[in-house]
């Protein structure tokens, strides 16, 4: 089939990569001179595991191409999906203008029947938007036609997008048109060879899902954040009460793990889309606004230890930080707990080295040459002379330091972990200072 795609970011790459892998032929656009010239150079311009060799396999076999030719992209396929971005407004509603764009676009220059479908997370109405500026632009060119517009949004987790969309739990398709129904059953049928995975619902109801299922999730994890702060006042340990509860399969194991609060570009945007939506049609979203208020809070857990060991004044105090990233197996920094925990301990004087294995690079677009910050290449380089460690993101090489070289490089031996890694009784027994989330400070200390 031939598909285009709006859109050469995280989206639109890892779909366009997967898509040409099974035999289809894709060519991608975007209004990005720097990022297209990147990609046809075999370039990726994002971190996904797995992404490069998929881009390049595939664009070497010549179907998955890239493109800045609005014109050419929007006559290639029969598909056309749209995978651009949709920042949170200043009032925290999702911002349609780089969707609409594109749906104009379309109108503009389609001469044949598309499938218009919207990838991009959008709140409930947004095909109806789409769907008119299609249609104002055909009127404006007096050449009627027909057209569909269906959602699809995406379900990727970065770090595992590939693995997500080659191997989907489902699949969810938005769709009041039968024709394009029947050519969404045809796109997706060689990754559901085993089980059908297509879930077809109207367009509302599957824009509505994406939000539902980020805002769940995002919830799971807001609860478990203030079940430890309570663990630690408690004293009892929240990865015993997380094996507990996630042992009952009505609720299972995932999104359970206490830490730093969650960042990326999903999270946070969503839940904030979904409240703002609800808020213009008169219905409080009391749970959902609790859960932002409580992650906000989150991403202080780290300052606040650091606060409560040397007080209000970190001048003269250097400390260490692992992890930058808002997750492991991403370089994303959006909304990541790691720039908090920047800004609030430079903020009171602080120093920070700080390592990350992959987001060097976009922390150093991020911050630029933010007095009191640097960047190392080595995690034992950012511990050298410390006088604590704090660890932001879970990466599989900070799992297992060497801890007699980790005691012996800080100037005492002592670990605020945000995430979890270690086990209080072995620090302990290796003569480490040892404070978790929700671990039991309280009977701890």
């Amino acid at each position: 089939m031939k598909v285009t795609i709006f859109g050469a970011g995280y989206v639109g790459l890892v779909t366009g990569a997967c898509l040409a892998e099974m035999g289809n032929h894709v060519v991608c656009v975007d209004v990005d001179p720097r990022k297209i010239d990147m990609l046809q150079r075999g370039e990726i311009p994002i971190h996904e595991p797995g992404l490069d060799a998929l881009v390049k396999r595939n664009a070497a076999a010549g179907r998955l191409q890239f493109t800045q030719d609005t014109a050419a992209a929007v006559a290639h396929g029969t598909l056309q999906i749209i995978g651009v971005g949709t920042p949170p407004d200043e009032d925290g509603s999702a911002d349609l203008q780089y969707v609409l764009a594109v749906a104009r676009s379309i109108g503009r220059l389609m001469t044949d029947y598309k499938v218009v479908v919207d990838k991009s997370t959008v709140p409930v109405g947004t095909a109806d938007k789409v769907r008119a500026a299609i249609a104002e632009e055909l009127k404006a060119r007096g050449a009627p036609m027909d057209y569909a517009v269906v959602s699809n949004p995406e379900f990727l987790k970065e770090g595992a997008a590939i693995d997500d969309f080659m191997k989907p739990d489902r699949i969810v398709v938005g769709s009041d048109d039968e024709r394009a129904t029947l050519l969404m059953r045809a796109l997706y049928a060689p990754f559901m060879r085993n089980h059908d995975r297509l879930v077809v619902m109207d367009v509302r109801s599957a824009e509505f899902t994406k939000y539902a299922a980020n805002a769940m999730l995002a919830t799971r994890i807001s609860f478990m954040n203030e079940l430890a702060r309570l663990a630690d006042q408690v004293g009892a340990d929240i990865e015993w009460v997380r094996k507990g509860i996630g042992s009952d399969p009505r609720i299972g194991t995932h999104f359970l793990y206490p830490g730093t609060g969650y960042g990326g570009s999903c999270f946070p945007k969503d839940v904030k889309a979904l409240i703002r939506t609800a808020r213009d049609h008169g219905v409080p979203l009391r749970v959902l606004q609790a859960v932002e208020d409580a992650n906000d809070a989150q991403k202080q857990i780290l300052v606040e230890r650091v606060v409560q060991r040397f007080g209000e004044d970190l001048a003269g105090r250097t400390f260490a930080l692992w992890g930058l990233a808002f997750k492991p197996n991403t370089d994303d920094m959006r909304e990541a707990p790691s720039r908090v925990v920047i800004a609030e301990l430079l903020k009171r004087g602080a120093r920070i080295r700080a390592y990350d294995p992959v987001a060097r690079d976009e922390a150093a677009r991020v911050f630029g040459s933010t007095p009191g910050l640097e960047l190392v290449d080595a995690a034992m380089a950012a511990v050298q002379g410390a006088d604590a460690l704090l660890i932001a993101t879970e990466w599989r090489e900070f799992r297992t330091p060497d801890f007699d070289a980790l005691k012996a490089a800080l100037k005492q031996p002592l670990v605020l972990d945000g995430r979890n890694l270690y086990e209080p009784a072995l620090m302990q027994a290796l003569g480490i200072d040892y404070v978790g989330v929700g671990r039991g400070a309280r009977r701890a200390g």
